[in-house]
This record gives structure tokens, sequence and C-alpha cells, in this order.
């Protein structure tokens, strides 16, 4: 995976405990191009790799803007990013990629975004403006001193385009997302982010919509999408690398990133959760047991690819492409 070293050359406080990062070229060269919903993947000096949304118009070349969430029960990035990266500090980047990508052939669009994730909608935005094209952001938050990027979508460029939505902590205040999804517009797409509650309220209330015309993005899986282990629990498999030949036994209580790791093969990895896509490795042979959230019924079903942080495997060995 091409890498780039970026310069964060601005970070500064938002509402909410988000801090914006700016990352340029040290050299002032344009930067590879992304497009709305892309994420980046931050390779932190502390060994920890963390995946963050783009947020800036994806028409700007000379840098890329993350917003970083705070979370003090999260596995220390974001906690990193806020206390250990400082401004001219040089950043191992990934080239960016793109799960949650806005498709433009769309009427209408139809935005909601619950906290941190208005991040890839942010951009989205931006896009939508510069296309021309109708939609609506529609932004839930706790409160109003709590909501990021507020001066931003207050600005004339998002007049008229975006509702703030502020609960005060009781969802039975917030976006009732039943009335404003129960009628389908024609040739219209929706895409929401954010929190599990918020993502599975729109995923039910748009449960009547074309399915290929709603797109979420999660930032941490949903413990109810989990599948449940099988009876008598979790099994070893062997898995085979097709470049040597060489076989490996993954135990029961490992999966198949660590014992990949621990036989020095080196997989990025972000989430480890199955939700972000960065693990994935191509299968030659075997059927895997797909435990992810991000793969499609298709991918799953062609058995062709695995996620090997959380994934394992129905066959007793799988043949992966490594």
């Amino acid at each position: 995976m091409e890498q780039l070293q970026l310069r964060v050359a601005d970070i500064w406080s938002q509402a909410g405990g988000i801090k914006g990062f700016e990352l340029v070229s040290p050299n002032g060269a344009p930067l590879p191009p992304f497009s709305a919903g892309a994420h980046v993947l931050v390779h932190l000096p502390n060994g920890l790799v963390r995946q963050y949304s783009m947020c800036n118009d994806p028409s700007e070349t000379h840098r890329y803007e993350i917003g970083v969430l705070r979370a003090p029960d999260g596995r220390g990035g974001s906690t990193f990013m806020h206390e250990g990266v400082k401004v001219g500090d040089l950043l191992t980047v990934d080239l960016p990629r793109n799960n949650f990508e806005l498709k433009e052939d769309a009427a209408s669009y139809i935005l909601i975004a619950g906290g941190i994730g208005v991040t890839p909608l942010l951009a989205m935005a931006h896009r939508l403006n510069r296309l021309g094209k109708g939609y609506k952001l529609y932004y839930c938050t706790r409160a109003k001193e709590m909501t990021a990027y507020l001066e931003r979508l207050s600005g004339t460029d998002f007049a008229e385009r975006v509702a703030f939505i502020h609960d005060g902590g009781d969802p039975a205040k917030g976006l009732d997302v039943k009335a404003l999804l129960k009628d389908v517009p024609a040739n219209a797409r929706l895409y929401c982010c954010g929190p599990t509650g918020l993502m599975n309220a729109v995923k039910a209330a748009a449960s009547h919509w074309p399915a290929d015309r709603v797109h979420f993005e999660a930032f941490s899986a949903d413990p109810a999408a989990k599948p449940e282990v099988p009876a008598g629990g979790d099994r070893s498999f062997e898995i085979e690398l097709a470049s040597s030949g060489k076989v490996l036994t993954v135990p029961a209580e490992e999966s198949i990133l660590s014992v990949l790791r621990d036989n020095g093969i080196n997989i990025p990895s972000a989430c480890e959760e199955g939700i972000c896509g960065t693990c994935i490795v191509n299968v030659l042979e075997g059927e895997p047991d797909h435990r992810d959230q991000i793969l499609t019924d298709e991918e799953k079903d062609s058995n062709t690819c695995v996620t090997v942080c959380c994934s394992r495997s129905r066959s007793a060995r799988l043949k992966l492409d490594l």
C-alpha cells in the first residue's frame, strides 16, 4: 500500500470533544485526490492505525481535513491524536479509500448525521454544492454547544440545506426519522453516519426504500448485528498462504489477523471490528465464516474475500492470496 508523509499544518478544537486536523504535503505538492465519503488510515507513532473520514471539499488538492472525536473508552488512538500530535509533526497516511462513496446520479439527497458521523457527510455536502444538486443535511447532536462545524454549516454555502436537531440527551426529542423517510422521493439517495442507535432507527424507518438507494457508514460495530458464535464455540482451522504454500493454524481463541502478525505478515488494520474494510484479503479456496459488517451480501456469498480481523472459516482451511 502506497503511503504519504504528511505534515500537521493546523490543529483546532471543535465542539463536542472533536479536534480538527489539517494535513498537507511537507513540500507543498498537491495531494492525491479523494472523493466525498472517503477516509484515510493514519499510522500513529505509538503503533496504532486509525481510520478518519475527510470532511473538507474534495475539490481541494492542497490539504486533507479530518475530525477526531476523543473517545476516553476507546483503544487509545483518539487520545493520542488529541494529546500526542502537534502542529509540525509528520504522520504516515495511506492513500484515500472510499467505502461510503457518494453516488452522483440522484436528483436529490437526504443526509443524516449524528455527532462525529457528520465528517463524511460534510464532504458530501461540499460536493453536492459544487454539483448544484438538491439535498438536505439533518445533523443530530445533544446540544448546540456540542455541535461541531456549526459555524461552517451555518454559512451561506449551506443556507437552507442544513437542519440542526438537538435532543438534549432524550432520543424522543430527536429527529423523527419515521416521518422524514415515510415517503420515498423519486430518484433520491439516503446517506447516514452516526451512533448505532441513530443508524438502527434510520435503517428501520427506511426499510421500504430500495436497498441500493440507502447507504450507511458505522464508526463502531453494532453488537446486535454480530453473528452468533456456533454451538459449541469457535474451532481452530488452517490458513494457507498462496505465495509460499505455508500452512498456519488459527486457534479457536485467536483471529486470522493475530496469527498472520505472529508469523511476520503485517496486514494493515484499523477498527478490528469488521467495519472499515482495511484488512480485507482475497480468498482463493475455502468458505469463510463472515462476521464483519462491511462486506455486501453479494461479496459474502461469493466467498472471494474475508476480513481477517474478525471473520473465521467454515471449511477446514482457507487459502489466502498472501
